[in-house]
């Protein structure tokens, strides 16, 4: 297995190519020192890059597998040859040839254009742990790894400021991210400030937003969070507060007040507050409780404002619900598999159908409707015995 290699200017054309297409995972070929055609195959994620060199291996092939997002990132991991000038000069008596037998004739001007890349001045030079620490923190707020392409881009451009577009949806709910990136005058270390989330469904026809500002120092709403809180949901984080001591509590947006930047409000109910999830859950006979596991994946999905499917034992019979966490009210909201809110109150209660709460108001009405009729006919009667009389 070669450590170095030299890479055909068509392969380079062709990375280039790749790149534009999000193909950027690469399994290339240790065995031969100058790589051509066939040597480098591209692919859209790492599992098909390791499968590709693993099902390939012969005397003449051994690929390895790399991630790279630009010509430049893909000569600094491919080590050029630094032996090739000298071997060069006299091919022959080196064994300086390619897979036909012939000598490398254009392979000191392969040589020479990649030292171009990479020592090209007029490239700007991207802080690679900046570019890492960035990649890895988009990924655990929950925009996952395909903005890395994207954000490595921007930042050799090496602007001030620049903006990402994230776009995710939850059923028919519609979900747009845009994530902005700030570095300041005096510095190369970009930041990741803030991200606006907009969330449009049938409830909300004209999309709502809400602004979430990244703190280093606490935990970071993640973007199924803020869906979850624009969804009306509360959610559940450590907090800190002024003085930096660590508190946990439920986050729930205040739709009806809002801040001078046009950012829902805040409502914070604090650990004090009394809602005790746990002892709210078992309340309820809900099969998931009975397995340590299974209950504690169901807490944390919840914490995190989720709507959660459920196991829920009444009068003998299992059914599946959906609940949510309502710390405001120290209870938990139960839903229908067709997502429309149920009575808590009618849940156990023997023989009684599944009955929404949609339903169970317009059974009202039509109550209120018919007993308004009886009182009329009832009246009318009186008046004609009156009359008889």
């Amino acid at each position: 297995m070669n450590r170095e290699h030299v890479i055909a200017s068509e392969l380079l054309d062709q990375a280039e190519t790749a790149f534009s297409k999000n193909q950027c995972w690469i399994a290339y070929n240790t065995v031969p020192y100058f790589l051509e055609n066939g040597d480098l195959y591209f692919f859209n994620n790492s599992d098909e890059a390791h499968e590709f060199a693993g099902n390939n291996i012969s005397e003449y092939d051994q690929y390895n597998v790399i991630a790279a997002y630009s010509q430049q990132d893909l000569l600094k991991q491919i080590v050029y040859g630094e032996r090739l000038e000298r071997q060069l000069a006299n091919p022959d008596a080196n064994g300086l040839y390619d897979k036909d037998g012939n000598a490398f004739t254009d392979a000191l001007i392969e040589h020479i254009e990649q030292q171009q890349i990479l020592t090209n001045k007029n490239l700007p030079i991207m802080n690679e742990k900046n570019y890492e620490y960035l990649s890895n923190q988009l990924k655990y707020t929950g925009f996952g790894e395909d903005l890395q392409t994207l954000l490595k881009e921007k930042m050799e451009k090496q602007e001030p400021q620049f903006t990402l577009n994230f776009q995710k949806d939850y059923g028919k709910d519609q979900t747009v991210a845009i994530l902005h990136f700030r570095k300041p005058e005096d510095s190369d270390m970009y930041f990741f400030n803030r991200y606006s989330l907009m969330l449009k469904n049938d409830q909300h026809p004209d999309p709502i937003k809400q602004t979430f500002f990244i703190n280093a120092k606490e935990e970071n709403i993640t973007q199924k969070e803020a869906y979850n809180l624009l969804s009306g949901r509360a959610v559940h984080k450590e907090l800190t507060t002024k003085e930096g001591e660590k508190y946990n509590g439920w986050l729930q947006l205040d739709f009806k007040d809002t801040d001078a930047s046009g950012n829902y409000k805040m409502k914070q109910y604090h650990e004090n507050y009394g809602y005790d999830l746990q002892a709210t859950l078992h309340k309820h006979h809900i099969k998931e409780l009975q397995n340590e596991t299974d209950a504690q994946r169901l807490m944390e999905s919840l914490q995190r404002g989720n709507r959660q499917s459920v196991t829920l034992e009444t009068n003998g019979k299992e059914q599946k619900v959906f609940i949510e966490a309502v710390p405001q009210f120290k209870s938990l909201n139960f839903y229908d598999s067709s997502h429309q809110r149920l009575r808590s109150d009618k849940l156990y209660e023997k023989n009684a159908p599944e009955q929404t709460i949609k339903e169970d108001k317009k059974q009202g009405m039509k109550q209120t409707g018919d007993d308004a009729g009886t009182g009329d006919d009832s009246k009318k009667k009186k008046r004609r015995q009156q009359k008889i009389s």
